[in-house]
């Protein structure tokens, strides 16, 4: 009888976290007696780094493809328990249909999501990019912006988040603006800490602010977020500002499903894992991309909610726990390369590399380095299974 290896997650961490796992057992001519599963609500791969971007609803791709070149099986379902005592999951199909699966093995994959605070207004009235459908749902609000009756309100756009996604988004839209209304807008980021960009550190920041700048992106620091409605907000000193387009971008938290799990999180809710990326007191259980929160060098640096540590770790977690199950050693997960490249939009975009984000391109070079990350290396592999199998390797290189 097979034993089974599960992912649960399609995102960037349970996909290389399947191929991984494939390779091994590939390369230790196990593949028979091992089969390595993925359950996810669809089978796509949503492209998250791309969400900022205009016609977010082609900003996926498909799964099956890659998952069939791997030889990996795909069950369509999410995940609503994990019984790690019992090594099973407990999920829902896509007519509502409940089933459970067994597993030998586990590798929890599936990701972040946007925290929304409860303030007046936010769930209702602001919207966001974290999601593809959510994404999707701005993309037509500003596209329906046309024909509503000319304003100020109208005109303006709110970004609530000065942090990565809020500096990429706040620099699309004024373009995007402009060319569906024809006419002056106005974009305003509001961040509540008295710098722009807080988590990307002194280093990088006279060139965002210079992008900024130049792309006529106003800015509020030092101040939250009181309030939000549908005509506009209100900051937490009272300011108001009329906008019939507040975008919340603020604050990620760990996948529910960390919460079921013993074994100690850190503040964003991920899961603590040890070097091999096993989740700390649980048995059989294997975490990587934004749930997890891993050391990835000898300097105590730690993995970071990006694609680019999500890749790499999906990679190291597939590969251990095939290693785990089949017997063989483990590889101590590693990513010492640390870079940030930030779209910056027409303005073009920041590279740096190193925790203090030392900026190593100009803006043009960035641009274009940033265009290759989006349409070519976050893509899934496509091509034979040799090939396929192949990318899987876990120190290969990921940068997004």
């Amino acid at each position: 009888m097979k034993q089974t290896i599960l992912i649960v997650g399609g995102g960037f961490a349970g996909m290389w976290s399947a191929l991984g796992a494939a390779r091994l057992l590939d390369q230790q001519g196990k593949s028979d007696s091992v089969e390595v599963a993925l359950i996810s609500p669809e089978p796509v791969l949503h492209l998250r780094p791309r969400l900022h971007e205009a016609a977010p609803h082609a900003m996926s791709t498909p799964l099956l493809p890659v998952l069939e070149a791997a030889g990996v099986r795909y069950i369509q379902g999410a995940v609503s328990k994990v019984q790690a005592q019992q090594k099973v999951v407990l999920a829902t199909g896509p007519q509502g249909e409940q089933f459970t699966l067994a597993y030998d093995r586990l590798v929890l994959g599936t990701g972040s999501k946007l925290h929304r605070p409860d303030l007046p207004g936010v769930r209702e009235h602001a919207f966001s990019i974290d999601q593809l459908d959510e994404a999707t749902a701005l993309d037509l609000h500003l596209a329906r912006l046309a024909d509503r009756p000319g304003s100020a309100a109208r005109n303006t756009a709110v970004v609530v988040g000065g942090g990565f996604t809020g500096i990429e988004l706040a620099c699309e839209l004024p373009e995007r603006l402009r060319t569906i209304l024809g006419e002056d807008v106005r974009v305003i980021i509001v961040e509540c800490n008295p710098e722009i960009g807080p988590d990307l550190g002194p280093s990088p920041r006279p060139l965002i602010n210079e992008a900024l700048d130049a792309l006529g992106v106003e800015r509020i620091l030092g101040d939250g977020v009181a309030s939000v409605d549908e005509h506009g907000l209100v900051t937490s000193s009272g300011k108001r500002i009329e906008s019939h387009t507040v975008i919340w971008t603020g604050g990620m938290r760990a996948h529910a499903l960390t919460s079921q799990l013993g074994g100690d999180k850190d503040a964003l809710g991920r899961l603590k894992v040890t070097r091999e990326l096993r989740v700390e007191g649980v048995s059989g259980v294997f975490a990587a991309g934004d749930v997890a929160v891993a050391t990835t060098d000898n300097e105590g640096n730690q993995s970071m909610m990006s694609c680019q540590h999500a890749m790499v770790m999906g990679r190291f977690a597939g590969h251990n726990v095939a290693a785990d199950l089949i017997g063989i050693a483990s590889l101590p997960y590693t990513q010492e390369l640390y870079v940030t490249c930030l779209d910056l939009g027409p303005w073009g975009a920041m590279y740096s590399e190193g925790w203090d984000r030392q900026i190593k391109m100009t803006p043009a070079d960035a641009k274009a380095l940033k265009r290759r990350i989006n349409t070519e290396w976050i893509y899934p592999p496509l091509a034979s299974r040799t090939a396929t199998l192949a990318a899987a390797e876990p120190t290969r290189r990921a940068v997004a």
